[in-house]
């Protein structure tokens, strides 16, 4: 048996002794409890190369295990990767209605009967079976949000991801909105539409916000980008960062929303020496393709977007 004395050298009772420890117990338990009880949420992406150079995303809730798929087009891959990861997939998210980001959908209800596909409201998803407006919200498990942004253009219905978690800097899905360094065709929308999902609803979001885009586009489009700004050292190092990741079979996403906003010339048309050197970069590339289109720097940042755009359709680097 241990005897423990004090000071002059009495001897401590045992129910002291008993007493003192059961009351430090107790002073230090509620913090550690109360830690047990509120774990650090965490959110894993993993990337699933789909296709030519399509990417699906898997989204976890690392505390929970519960799990949703961004366009997973090609689901037998993605549902592989969910079971090497231990993850438990609920539903799918769904940017827009083309096929390389939708035509995974009737499969995935077939493998996991139950799970629910979500997509927008004014797009026409195959096999979606819940559709969201603009700033619907989801959960996946307790911690994770899910908030559905309306960023048309590309397609009139697009939908974009934006996710956040009590831990981690938050990542917004883009799909074919918002690539690297670049912005997707305005198959069924206008330029101001692109301005407005781009610089707006997608630029309002906070800068860390790591972005998740539908395609491994980044290097040819930061190529493009450094025919508008040659001046550009940012562009420049993140074309050979983007070269030397292709090179190892990496991916180059995600990127951030404050590298869009020092890289992507579609997200930096505020800038008025974008509209300036609009002009000599135009006049070059026109020159190259021989063309008759005006030779002129833009007067604002939608003409600057739809001429960007334009440029960017006829380009062949």
């Amino acid at each position: 048996m241990c005897l423990l004395f004090d000071r002059s050298g009495r001897q401590i009772p045992p129910f002291y002794l008993l007493f003192f420890t059961r009351f430090s117990r107790s002073a230090s338990s509620p913090s550690k409890e109360k830690a047990a009880a509120q774990p650090r949420a965490a959110m894993k992406v993993v990337h699933v190369n789909c296709l030519e150079d399509n990417y699906a995303y898997i989204i976890v809730n690392e505390s929970s295990g519960e799990a949703a798929a961004v366009d997973p087009v090609e689901p037998e891959k993605v549902l592989w990767e969910a079971k090497q990861i231990g993850a438990d997939l609920k539903f799918v998210l769904t940017t827009h209605h083309h096929w390389d980001h939708a035509g995974g959908n009737e499969k995935m209800k077939e493998l996991v009967p139950g799970i629910k596909v979500y997509g927008g409201s004014k797009d026409s998803v195959r096999g979606c079976t819940d559709t969201l407006e603009n700033k619907d919200k989801l959960a996946l498990g307790p911690d994770i949000e899910i908030v559905a942004l309306h960023t048309p253009c590309h397609t009139k219905g697009h939908i974009s991801y934006y996710v956040t978690d009590k831990g981690e800097n938050p990542a917004v899905f883009t799909g074919d909105t918002l690539f690297i360094a670049g912005c997707g065709k305005f198959f069924e929308g206008t330029a101001e539409q692109m301005y407005q999902s781009l610089c707006v609803t997608l630029g309002s979001l906070p800068r860390p916000t790591r972005v998740y885009c539908g395609h491994e586009y980044t290097v040819k489009n930061l190529q493009f980008a450094s025919t508008v700004e040659p001046d550009n050292q940012r562009v420049l190092d993140k074309l050979s960062w983007a070269k030397s990741q292709r090179q190892l079979n990496q991916p180059t996403i995600p990127s951030t929303l404050e590298e869009e906003f020092q890289t992507n010339p579609f997200m930096r048309v505020d800038l008025p020496e974008i509209q300036m050197a609009f002009g000599i970069a135009e006049t070059t590339l026109l020159i190259e393709l021989n063309t008759d289109l005006a030779k002129v720097a833009c007067n604002s940042p939608i003409e600057a977007l739809m001429k960007l755009r334009s440029m960017k359709d006829a380009w062949r680097g």
